[in-house]
């Protein structure tokens, strides 16, 4: 009888306390259920050549699933390479307001902030 094993595995990214206050804000006034999870993803557009993804999302199929500071993180395997050591921060300056990726990953960034090249 083969035996199934829990495996914890660290999550990819990082959420500083600024984020995870706002996340959860943002989780409150909307009213998302705790059936959501938070999606930090790619895809292929912006300005740089990437786009970041993020926002709650059900957890689907093929999602790894992650829990960073109280955060139900969801993120597709293949999204970790362009993801790893990744950190999400919110900012709430004059000049800038939202959220910032400190992406360790990417070769080149945009102006924008949410555009990336690997």
């Amino acid at each position: 009888m083969s035996e199934i094993k829990n495996i914890v595995t660290e999550a990819p990214i990082s959420l500083t306390e600024g984020a995870v206050r706002a996340l959860k804000k943002i989780k409150a006034e909307q009213s998302i259920s705790d059936q959501h999870g938070l999606r930090v993803g790619v895809e292929g557009g912006g300005c740089s050549g990437f786009s970041y993804i993020l926002g709650f999302d059900e957890e689907k199929e093929n999602d790894q699933v992650f829990e960073v500071n109280g955060i139900k993180v969801l993120m597709q395997k293949a999204h970790a390479i362009y993801l790893l050591g990744m950190e999400i921060d919110w900012e709430d300056g004059l000049n800038n307001r939202g959220f910032s990726f400190n992406n360790p990953n990417a070769t080149d960034t945009c102006g924008c902030g949410t555009s990336f090249s690997a």
